[in-house]
């Protein structure tokens, strides 16, 4: 009895307290509503949700997603903990713009580059997926075969969500599953937080400065003119042309 008691706790504290203890910047219904990509990650668990309005519609904000990786753009995150010291990307590049499904997102490390994520989901300017399945000695699993009694997979995934006034809503989330099950509780209550949220956090603030100084003066340069004030109107039909007699009393 004790046990399901437990038991319990512990599926309302996932459900309900653990979403909202783990967010930055998210709305409540970003927290708590459907977040697609469930069915990737089987037995998996909700992620820590975090967000940001981005000045810029979909379509500039999804090339600086596409470009992620540690032998591309980087990870807009602390550069000398994630990307191998290496700089990220400051602008769009072309050049990394070919992603497809079942591509790998690379990671920066002593070595060089090393495979880290597959692309799972892929819908562009709207949804990105990356999914990571490993055994706890840190080799990639295949997703189609049977998981082993230890291992961790996750998916860590970028939504966007369009606003009226033409912005941005970036939502990264995702979801997890870790066994053990001990294990799992720990990584969620110690190991999770104190990582993701500096990094996490730093990549949704460098992403939102970026796109938006791209887009400043992508806007300028599509401005229609601006309408004469009435007062600058009244001074063009007044003023006399050469040779000619004034309009003014």
């Amino acid at each position: 009895m004790v046990a399901a008691g437990m038991a319990a706790v512990e599926v309302a504290y996932a459900a309900w307290v653990r979403p909202r203890l783990m967010r930055w910047g998210a709305t409540d219904e970003e927290v708590t509503g459907t977040y697609p990509g469930a069915e990737l990650v089987p037995h998996g668990q909700r992620a820590a949700t975090m967000a940001v309005t981005i000045g810029a519609p979909p379509d500039q904000v999804w090339p600086w997603l596409v470009q992620l990786g540690g032998d591309r753009g980087g990870w807009y995150s602390w550069d000398r903990l994630d990307n191998g010291g290496r700089p990220s990307a400051t602008r769009v590049h072309p050049e990394w713009q070919d992603l497809t499904l079942g591509d790998y997102v690379k990671y920066w490390t002593g070595k060089g580059p090393v495979d880290a994520w597959q692309v799972a989901a892929l819908e562009p300017n709207r949804f990105l997926g990356l999914r990571g399945l490993r055994d706890l000695r840190g080799r990639m699993l295949d997703p189609a075969q049977p998981r082993p009694s230890a291992y961790t997979e996750g998916l860590w995934a970028f939504l966007l969500n369009e606003q009226p006034d033409g912005r941005t809503r970036l939502v990264i989330s995702g979801y997890q599953t870790l066994r053990p099950r001990w294990l799992e509780r720990f990584a969620n209550y110690w190991l999770y937080p104190p990582v993701v949220w500096p990094m996490q956090a730093r990549m949704l603030g460098v992403l939102k400065r970026n796109i938006e100084r791209a887009a400043q003066p992508r806007a300028q340069a599509v401005a229609p003119p601006r309408p004469p004030s009435p007062d600058t109107a009244r001074a063009h039909r007044a003023a006399p042309k050469p040779g000619g007699k004034s309009l003014t009393p």
